[in-house]
C-alpha cells in the first residue's frame, strides 16, 4: 500500500519580492524613482520563482501592497496572466495575498504603505481587485476599522477568501465584530504599528487576547520582533494558532544594497535589515522563509517538528489545503 501521508513543504504566505525582483513594480535593485507604470515581466517572475525554489521555498502567496486601485488592478492582472502561461511559476505561486489599500492611514500603523493610496474599504473597489486576480486571491489584509459594518469582510468570506486584519488599530470590539463576520487571521503581529503604544490597551494585547479565534502570522528575522519576544507571543497564542511568514521584499536572497517595495526606495544594511529612507521604521524583510525556519531552531531552540508546524503545516491549514 502506498504511503498516503501528506507531504508538506515550506509555504510562505507573504512574499512581496525576491532575488532582486519587486513583485509590485517589476523593479528590483534600482536607483530609479519612476516605477509607477512598470509591470513585472514573465522572465523576471520566473527568475524569482526559480531562486525561491533553489532556496527551499516551494509555495508562496505573491503579495501585492497598497497602491491606487487602477495600478493594483494592472499589477495583479498582469501577474495572474503570467501565472497561467508559465507552469513552473504556477507551481510556486499558489495565489495572491492582497495587503491594502483598506488599512489604517495613521503614522506607524500604515508602515511602508503610501498614504495617498490608502482608503476605506468598499465593495466596488474590492470587486475590481478580485476581478484582476481571476480567482487567485487567497488572503486579503485590511483594517477592520476601515471596513464599515464589515461589508467587505462578509463579501470576501462568502467567496472563500481568508480575511486577515493588519496595519490596524482596531478596538477590541471592532476585532470581535470582524471575527464574528468571518475574519480569521492577523497579519505580522508586532509590526505595522507604532514603535510606542499604550502599555496595556494596544493592538498587540488585543489580538493576543483573541488568539484562540485567530491565526496569527509573525516575521522571524529577529529584527521585526526580537526572538525572545516572538517566543513569548507564540507561547501565549499557541503554536497551533500561529504561522511564520517572511514578508520578503526584493532584497531577499541577495544582500545589502538599494531596492524598491512598491513605490518606495529602501536600503538594506550589512545586517540585512530593510529600513525606510529616513530610517524611521522597518520595511519588509530581506530573508527567506528557509532562513526563518532555521532561526526558529537555532535562535529560539524550537523543535524541528514545531518549526515545521509554523512554516509547512499551518499555512496549508489556513488556506484549507489549496
Amino acid at each position: 500500500m502506498k504511503n498516503t501521508k501528506a507531504v508538506h513543504c515550506l509555504f510562505d504566505l507573504q512574499v512581496n519580492g525576491y532575488a532582486g525582483i519587486d513583485f509590485n513594480t517589476g523593479y528590483g535593485k534600482t536607483n530609479s524613482n519612476d516605477s509607477s507604470d512598470r509591470l513585472i515581466t514573465s522572465d523576471q517572475l520566473l527568475f524569482a520563482c526559480k531562486k525561491l525554489y533553489e532556496d527551499g521555498i516551494e509555495k508562496i502567496l505573491l503579495t501585492i501592497i497598497t497602491d491606487h486601485i487602477p495600478s493594483m488592478y494592472k499589477c495583479i492582472n498582469n501577474i495572474s496572466k503570467i501565472i497561467e502561461k508559465e507552469k513552473f511559476i504556477k507551481n510556486i505561486i499558489t495565489g495572491f495575498h492582497i495587503e491594502g489599500p483598506f488599512i489604517n492611514p495613521s503614522d506607524g500603523y500604515r508602515g511602508a504603505h503610501p498614504l495617498d493610496a490608502i482608503k476605506p474599504a468598499s465593495i466596488e473597489d474590492m470587486k475590481k481587485i478580485l476581478e484582476a486576480g481571476e480567482g487567485k486571491i487567497k488572503i486579503v489584509t485590511l483594517a477592520p476599522e476601515q471596513d464599515k459594518n464589515f461589508k467587505v469582510t462578509n463579501m470576501l468570506i462568502k467567496k472563500g477568501i481568508v480575511v486577515s486584519a493588519g496595519h490596524t488599530d482596531a478596538s477590541l470590539e471592532q476585532l470581535k465584530g470582524a471575527i464574528d463576520s468571518g475574519l480569521s487571521m492577523f497579519t505580522h503581529l508586532g509590526n505595522g504599528c507604532p514603535k510606542q503604544v499604550p502599555r496595556h490597551d494596544n493592538i498587540i494585547q488585543r489580538v493576543l487576547s483573541l488568539s484562540g479565534r485567530l491565526w496569527i502570522s509573525f516575521i522571524a528575522d529577529g529584527f521585526h520582533i526580537p526572538f525572545f519576544v516572538l517566543k513569548n507571543y507564540i507561547t501565549l497564542a499557541g503554536i497551533n494558532h500561529c504561522v511564520i511568514v517572511s514578508d520578503a521584499i526584493a532584497p531577499a536572497g541577495l544582500g545589502p544594497g538599494k531596492y524598491t517595495l512598491g513605490r518606495w526606495n529602501v536600503s538594506v544594511g550589512k545586517d540585512l535589515v530593510v529600513r525606510s529612507p529616513d530610517d524611521s521604521h522597518l520595511i519588509g524583510s530581506a530573508i527567506s522563509l528557509k532562513t526563518s525556519f532555521d532561526n526558529l531552531i537555532k535562535k529560539m531552540n524550537m523543535s524541528k517538528k514545531d518549526a515545521e508546524t509554523l512554516t509547512m503545516i499551518n499555512p496549508y491549514k489556513i488556506l484549507k489545503n489549496p
